[in-house]
């Protein structure tokens, strides 16, 4: 098993905008070889921000990789440029290889 996780810093205020954009997405993995789910996760308000993580299980990193490379990535993240006032700086990705 692989996690795929991308942290997201989200303004403070800006927290339902970023959830409905999640929630209305259509992400394209419904038939994607190797996916296992999809959560978007929510962490502690800070200061400026309130953390946010979207968090994917695969079957292996290869296939993570492979979807990354894949036009149902592209046509999933088109818009992602779209809504930079709800984000503070860039997602910061994370990968973990399951050992239990």
């Amino acid at each position: 098993m692989y996690i795929a996780m991308n942290r997201f810093k989200i303004v403070l205020g800006k927290e339902n905008d970023f959830e409905n954009l999640w929630e209305n997405r259509n992400s394209h993995l419904d038939n994607v070889k190797g996916f296992v789910n999809f959560h978007l996760i929510k962490g502690k308000e800070k200061t400026d921000f309130t953390i946010y993580a979207s968090h994917s299980t695969w079957d292996t990193e290869e296939d993570f990789i492979n979807w990354t490379k894949s036009e149902s990535f592209r046509i999933a993240h088109k818009d992602a440029g779209k809504h930079k006032d709800l984000y503070i700086g860039h997602p910061e990705f994370e990968g973990f290889k399951v050992v239990l």
